[in-house]
């Protein structure tokens, strides 16, 4: 980093921050993510001040003969990089086997260092490092809709008198392709399936449109099933 600074240097740090940090920030809110525009814009330019902060302090960074207190300016970037941490735990949401928030999360520690990168200097290194991050955002969304991932789902079933067999139930899902993670049923009296709640697994393109699978519905053909419920 250079001893002095002159406006336009510092002008020129800011808009590229500015630039980059809100077409990151668009994208989020296109898709309707927690952390939109506003919330990049203020975390890449509250790193990128950070820095330009640590960059005119350093004619000052040292320790004076008559003190006993070490000047480091860099303590004040690098905390914010590691401050910025609270904010992302904050958009993480975890429910059950579900982690979402992960990517928002990531995204904003990503401005952080952009900013880092752009208030000290780095240009060529910020432009590489924000391209890289418009084609993570938009040219592997479409990326992931080819590729099948593993995928799963809760099914509950209610039964009327008299009730298919349980071996039967099993037979059907796993002819269907479908891998059983867990099986729970439930027997009104002793001899009469009342209830099946199993975990279903299984591979398939992911899809923005949850629905319930075919072979799914066709088990409320089956004679004897009362209720169907899935969750996927």
């Amino acid at each position: 980093m250079p001893l002095h600074l002159s406006w336009e240097q510092i002008v020129l740090r800011l808009a590229l921050a500015s630039i980059a940090s809100f077409v990151i920030g668009f994208n989020r809110d296109a898709r309707g993510h927690p952390a939109g525009i506003r919330t990049t814009m203020l975390v890449c330019l509250a790193a990128t001040l950070a820095m330009l902060q640590a960059n005119l302090l350093l004619p000052t960074a040292g320790k004076p003969p008559a003190s006993f207190i070490v000047m480091d300016v860099m303590r004040l970037p690098l905390g914010i990089l590691s401050g910025i941490g609270f904010i992302g735990a904050g958009v993480i949401i975890h429910r059950g086997a579900d982690v979402n928030g992960v990517t928002t999360a990531a995204t904003i520690w990503f401005v952080t260092v952009l900013g880092l990168l752009f208030g000290g200097g780095n240009i060529y290194l910020g432009i590489a490092g924000s391209l890289l991050a418009f084609a993570i955002l938009w040219a592997l969304k479409f990326v992931e809709k080819w590729y099948s991932r593993e995928l799963r789902g809760s099914l509950y079933l209610t039964f009327a008198s008299p009730p298919p067999e349980e071996a039967e139930l099993r037979r059907r899902l796993l002819g269907a392709g479908w891998i059983i993670s867990r099986w729970n049923t439930v027997y009104e009296p002793a001899s009469t399936l009342a209830t099946l709640e199993c975990e279903l697994k299984w591979h398939a393109r992911a899809s923005r449109v949850p629905e319930t699978p075919p072979s799914i519905e066709q088990l409320r053909a089956l004679p004897g099933v009362r209720s169907l419920a899935w969750k996927e």
